[in-house]
């Protein structure tokens, strides 16, 4: 029944022009865009975070050009499935399947898939969030194009609210405010099936504000609020008792985020973000062990799966600290913003074809294990950007380890065809 289904369903965007989230492959030049113009679909993985619309698109491209959709999952779906669907898509002249968590196919699977692949029976949309270059083999990989979905900013996902409140598929007529949208928005992180379904829950208690959407969320639960804390009021001290080293803190946080009723999904998450910005490279098994914090968790459930938490939660806050990575790619953003056109210095391009050689494509590259010297000595940025540093070992740890390795390699670029620093 329609009014059964979750208000995630039913806002389901029709069209690309529906899609909230994804410019680089749905706006004007987009690649997805194209594809639909010229009724042409090719074989793609879509790999992203969840919520972000990897269901969403494959429909819409397969009802775009015209083909039959179906749907498998590869967690439950084997090489008998896949004999069931090429015997139906014979019948039906081809269709598109979509194989949700592609990356759990194992190599027979795959491998079953290819010759339908190659001869155009089958038009394969796999989606993951996973890294697919990993699991897939090959031979599959050669036959997809692989198209990154990226998190739902929190100006999608405040659009997305409001469309859900406007829409007559949606919640019309449902009083609101905005600050409870914004609120939701923020502890969506990108993820646009999470906020949806949130604020149709808060909307049954006849109003979404700020008290009905922390319901939703769990944020009030045991007193979470009591004394006028904010869920992020929370998650934010427990980041910066991690950043700080205070492991006490950041337990009395983490207790008081898990009693509160906080997600321990979404508390993971940030457990590893926290690795990744304030660590780093200070400490490189932090990521590790905060990846496999969150694996656990999702083994084990609560309350078991809360001690992996806590592990990493110690861990993090004992660990020596450093910004580097996160300064690092901070610079290098700016400096891509900067010069988006630098071309590609030639001894580094690629040179697959002939053409490409005699344009003098790879010409000069000094391969590394057959050439310490000419590998220093040759040119690796675009003109104009020699001498660009945008790494700073700064941190603790291990990072104190590579600073002298970094000082070292830096100034052996230098003496070749990097030409010293500019001014800077």
């Amino acid at each position: 029944m329609r009014g059964m289904e979750p208000l995630a369903e039913r806002l389901r965007p029709r069209s690309l022009d529906e899609v909230l989230g994804q410019p680089h492959l749905t706006g004007p030049q987009g690649l997805l865009r194209r594809m639909l113009e010229a009724k042409r679909l090719s074989s793609m993985v879509l790999f992203g975070p969840p919520g972000t619309g990897k269901t969403t698109l494959a429909q819409i491209l397969a009802e775009g050009v015209g083909k039959p959709f179906l749907r498998l999952s590869a967690v439950e779906a084997g090489v008998k499935e896949v004999r069931a669907v090429v015997e139906r898509a014979r019948r039906e002249g081809g269709l598109v399947l979509f194989l949700d968590e592609v990356h759990r196919f194992n190599r027979t699977q795959q491998d079953a898939l290819l010759p339908h692949l190659e001869s155009g029976l089958l038009t394969l949309i796999g989606a993951t969030a996973e890294n697919p270059a990993f699991e897939l083999t090959p031979a599959l990989r050669s036959r997809l194009r692989f198209f990154p979905l990226k998190p739902l900013q929190e100006a999608d996902l405040l659009a997305l609210l409001r469309r859900a409140l406007e829409d007559p598929r949606g919640l019309p007529g449902t009083p609101y405010e905005e600050e409870a949208l914004r609120l939701l928005a923020r502890a969506a992180e990108g993820d646009a099936r999470f906020a949806l379904n949130t604020l149709e829950l808060a909307a049954s208690f006849g109003r979404v504000d700020l008290k009905s959407v922390r319901e939703a969320l769990g944020a009030e639960r045991f007193g979470m609020d009591r004394e006028g804390d904010r869920f992020y009021d929370l998650v934010s001290a427990l980041h910066k008792s991690l950043r700080g080293s205070h492991v006490d803190a950041a337990l009395y946080y983490l207790a008081r985020l898990l009693k509160g009723g906080a997600d321990p999904r979404y508390l993971a998450r940030r457990l590893i973000r926290v690795a990744l910005e304030d660590v780093g490279l200070a400490d490189p098994l932090a990521l590790r062990l905060t990846v496999a914090a969150k694996e656990a968790y999702e083994a084990l459930g609560s309350p078991e799966g809360e001690l992996a938490l806590v592990e990493a939660t110690v861990y993090l806050a004992l660990a020596p600290k450093s910004h580097s990575l996160y300064a690092a790619w901070k610079r290098a953003e700016e400096a891509a913003r900067a010069h988006p056109e630098a071309p590609v210095p030639l001894n580094l391009r690629n040179a697959p074809t002939g053409l490409a050689r005699a344009l003098g494509h790879g010409e000069g590259y000094a391969y590394y294990h057959e050439d310490k010297e000419g590998s220093f000595a040759q040119r690796y940025l675009p003109e104009g950007l020699e001498g660009l540093l945008l790494f700073q070992a700064q941190g603790e740890g291990w990072e104190e380890r590579v600073r002298a390795r970094l000082a070292q390699l830096r100034a052996r670029f230098q003496g070749g065809s990097e030409g010293p620093p500019p001014d800077r």
